[in-house]
């Protein structure tokens, strides 16, 4: 099989996995307008077009890692990619927030695809530590999209209207179905794919279910993507209505974007040392002291702007010194079904922390309190869940 280069694979795969980032946070600085004219005796439902994305990327994500076993990685990307594309132009034409939110969610549904299939056809084409490079380099370049698509989708907004913003996603989704059914060959021959069946995906499911350690994890997962989507669908409204910075919104949010990026490489420094339990512990306590206090003065005298970019901030951080870690967590015991495993995790975790979130979106006020409160529930109820797995036990492993 001829490859790619490195660095074109290397780019490739990163555009593959930016497309949720894009798909995102380049809406992000139209969700007041949404709200305003497509809802608006109640403009906070806007908040549903990120809830509904999301719910969509939580369903297709455990389904699409069986449907690129039987039928290729690359097959299953290009048909992603039709209804990505589909579903952004949906939402673009929408005249209505309920046929706005079906678009989005068959946005979110099709860009499992490129998320699931793409990291298995890393997984084709390397292993061990090279793998790991390759795995690192890509998502150096990914963590980049949050910083930059909210700055894009303004410019877009502010150019030619915010509907442009669901024609430049599926912009983007043309360009990488393009690049990959142009450029990338089949990593997954015919003789290695497997019939998809439900009966391997329900037996993996109970398998993993039955392991303690996987329970304890899938249900921290739950509470952390519960406070980080309830972040990202309330952000812009808060800087919009209650701090009165819209215009600069995307700078603030590529700011913290960027800030963020040396978490996830920090972990890998400290992990082997620290251990994966204590540095999840630790990460939920300080979440927990910092959401109490940004609720604290929410209820009193008020909370600063610059209180409340740091405490974003560091909701931002608690993501990268826990969702690696509670994914290698979840997966050490799994053996040969981790890949179903972590579908299933990653389905599971995302769906219901949509449940998390919408109410929390939907509850703001003016102020920030219904989104501090909610990350502080999430904090303190991950910590609960974290202190109850306790320490290893011998009986972890099986």
């Amino acid at each position: 099989m001829k490859r790619l280069h490195e660095y074109e694979f290397i780019a490739l795969t990163a555009m593959l996995f930016a497309t949720i980032a894009f798909a995102i946070d380049a809406m992000l600085p139209a969700l007041s307008t949404i709200g305003a004219e497509l809802s608006p005796a109640d403009p906070n439902r806007a908040a549903l077009v990120v809830g509904a994305f999301v719910f969509g990327m939580g369903v297709g994500t455990l389904f699409s890692g069986p449907l690129s076993d039987a039928y290729g990685r690359k097959a299953v990307i290009l048909w992603a990619y039709v209804g990505f594309i589909l579903g952004a132009v949906v939402a673009g034409l929408a005249p209505t927030l309920e046929i706005m939110l079906a678009g989005r969610f068959l946005q979110g549904l099709a860009v499992a695809g490129p998320r699931i299939a793409g990291l298995a056809m890393v997984r084709d084409l390397y292993s061990g530590s090279k793998m790991a490079s390759i795995m690192s380099l890509s998502m150096m370049i990914f963590g980049l999209v949050p910083a930059l698509a909210p700055l894009m989708g303004q410019v877009v907004m502010n150019t030619f209207g915010w509907r442009s913003i669901f024609f430049a996603i599926a912009g983007f989704g043309l360009i990488a179905s393009l690049w990959i059914g142009l450029r990338q060959p089949e990593t997954h021959p015919v003789e290695n794919r497997q019939p998809m069946r439900l009966a391997p995906l329900i037996s993996a499911a109970k398998t993993a279910f039955a392991n303690r350690v996987y329970r304890f994890s899938v249900a921290v997962q739950v509470m952390l993507y519960g406070a980080l989507f309830s972040v990202i669908s309330s952000i812009q409204p808060i800087y919009d209505i209650t701090y009165d910075r819209a215009e600069s919104f995307p700078l603030w949010f590529g700011l913290m974007a960027v800030l963020a990026m040396p978490a996830s490489y920090i972990n890998s420094r400290i992990v082997a040392k620290t251990g994966m339990r204590r540095i999840i512990q630790t990460t939920l306590i300080a979440q927990c002291l910092l959401a109490a206090l940004s609720t604290l003065l929410t209820a009193t005298t008020g909370l600063p702007f610059w209180v409340f970019f740091v405490w974003n901030y560091s909701v931002m951080l608690m993501v990268g010194f826990t969702f690696g870690n509670l994914n290698a967590l979840a997966m050490e015991p799994m053996g040969k079904i981790a890949g179903t495993a972590a579908s299933i995790m990653g389905s599971i975790g995302t769906v219901l922390a949509v449940v998390i979130a919408m109410p929390v979106s939907l509850a703001f006020d003016g102020t920030p309190m219904s989104l501090t409160a909610g990350v502080l529930v999430c904090a303190v109820a991950g910590l609960v869940l974290m202190l109850w797995l306790g320490p290893r036990r011998p009986t972890d492993e099986s």
